[in-house]
């Protein structure tokens, strides 16, 4: 039996050699032991191809490139090969255990052919591949995409300028929010934009300013964006962030949002939207919606009560929703009366709170004389009309414009200080008086300033305001 197997396999070591040598291959059996370690060594090789490939996608990813369609045919391939590969190596001491005589024989013989030729044979593609995978770029810049307004609630009194839009037709490759706020700093500002670009490892944290400028810029020189800046203080320079300067050339805009008229002319802002104050149905509308009809409805006198706090908040969307949150799970009409009491006195927490506090940014921006020239504002009346010369001269006589000794000079500074509050929408234009231009101050705007007057300048003793009784001089109380 012994002598019958040793035959049977001399006789397929015979044939398979006599295949071999007929098709011009090499022996598989033999090389063997030399191929599988080359096979592993290669298989080593074209993983750390891969890891270079799938490196240089992802940070041309970061900078919303698209990666090309044969790279990503490469590294599929080049995954698969990979997985193949490692099963093999793993079958490998099985296949090398059946050899003998020096490598040349064995046990299989039929088995270890086989083997012997797949492993040269992957070797070879696996150089094959190795040598297409060597790309001179991986990604190129995506198509045009439209922007995609996510479900969120719109802004009031701007629903028409969303809609505009939001509708226009636009190839925007990126759009970026950030928030500004009074404490303008370039580095949060870079930050914020660092999100939308895919700029976030530790890399990026521990860059300088001038250093994330130029990879925020390397990356929207060459495509259209929208930067949409909230809340700007003051002039923002686009170059020290690293934003391209939008033109009609490079298709791209830049928009921002800003309570003074004077950042609009920083910012060189060819386009100027302002956000006006409700009408009265839409303010009543909005605060039904946000009250809610149960409250609404729990009383019969509530709906009245309801409309004088309406009347209150002047159409100031701010203040609407403020008070109306408020005001929700407020079932009883004197609940509502004392609420309106509060807001006749200024008083109201809610108010103090939340929009006074706010608005309260504005009159901080400002510098001191201006401050006291709109505190001054605040003694005359609801929705009064004020004639601007007149009220110059008051402020002149008060010692406000200190700049001048004469009414005449006097009245440039203070038509600079009228045209200031104005542009910080703390003043509101109000038509003519007898030819006379004037200016009057929203109802909100009066109720903070005189917050602020009682409140926060009070141990300055310079205000007692009681309007209405055309009081001569200071009352003993």
């Amino acid at each position: 039996m012994g002598n019958c197997c040793s035959v049977q396999i001399d006789l397929e070591n015979f044939i398979i050699r006599g295949l071999d040598s007929i098709a011009g291959h090499a022996n598989y059996i033999c090389k063997l032991k030399q191929t599988l370690p080359t096979l592993s060594a290669a298989l080593q090789d074209l993983r750390a191809q891969r890891n270079d490939v799938q490196r240089q996608v992802a940070v041309a990813e970061q900078r919303l490139l698209k990666r090309l369609e044969r790279v990503q045919l490469w590294l599929s391939k080049a995954e698969t090969m990979i997985i193949e590969a490692e099963r093999v190596i793993e079958d490998g001491p099985k296949q090398i255990n059946n050899l003998y005589l020096g490598g040349c024989a064995s046990k299989s013989c039929l088995s270890s052919y086989k083997f012997g030729k797949k492993v040269a044979k992957m070797l070879q593609e696996i150089n094959d591949h190795m040598s297409k995978g060597a790309f001179e770029k991986v990604a190129e810049n995506q198509p045009a995409t439209s922007v995609v307004v996510r479900p969120e609630e719109q802004p009031i009194a701007l629903e028409s300028t969303i809609q505009k839009f939001s509708t226009t037709p636009n190839g925007f490759d990126v759009v970026i929010l950030a928030l500004v706020s009074k404490d303008y700093d370039v580095g949060k500002i870079q930050d914020r934009i660092s999100g939308n670009l895919g700029f976030s490892d530790d890399s990026w944290k521990n860059k300088t300013v001038d250093q994330k400028a130029t990879d925020i810029y390397g990356v929207l020189r060459n495509k259209r964006f929208v930067v949409l800046l909230d809340d700007l203080w003051k002039r923002v320079d686009l170059n020290q962030v690293g934003i391209p300067k939008p033109s009609q050339e490079n298709g791209s805009k830049l928009i921002f949002t800003t309570r003074s008229l004077e950042v609009c002319g920083e910012m060189g802002a060819q386009k100027k939207i302002k956000v006006e104050c409700l009408e009265s149905e839409k303010a009543w509308a909005l605060f039904q919606d946000k009250v809610g009809d149960e409250t609404l409805n729990s009383h019969s006198n509530i709906p009245n009560l309801a409309k004088q706090v309406v009347e209150r908040c002047g159409g100031l969307p701010l203040a609407l929703i403020t008070i109306s949150r408020a005001m929700a799970c407020k079932t009883t009409p004197g609940e509502w009366k004392y609420a309106i009491e509060m807001l006749k006195r200024s008083a109201l927490p809610k108010m103090e709170e939340e929009v006074f506090s706010l608005l309260k940014f504005s009159y901080e921006n400002l510098p001191i004389t201006m401050k006291s020239c709109l505190l001054y504002c605040c003694m005359y009346p609801e929705d009064y009309c004020i004639p601007r010369k007149r009220l110059i001269e008051y402020w002149f006589c008060e010692g406000l414009l200190n700049e001048f000794d004469r009414i005449s000079e006097a009245q440039m500074q203070g038509d600079y200080i009228i045209s200031s509050l104005l542009s910080a929408s703390l003043l509101e234009r109000d038509g003519e008086i007898g030819g006379e231009d004037c200016v009057k101050m929203h109802d909100v705007i009066r109720d903070m300033t005189l917050w602020i007057a009682c409140e926060l300048e009070a141990s300055e003793n310079k205000f007692f305001v009681k309007a209405g009784v055309q009081l001569l001089e200071e009352p003993d109380v």
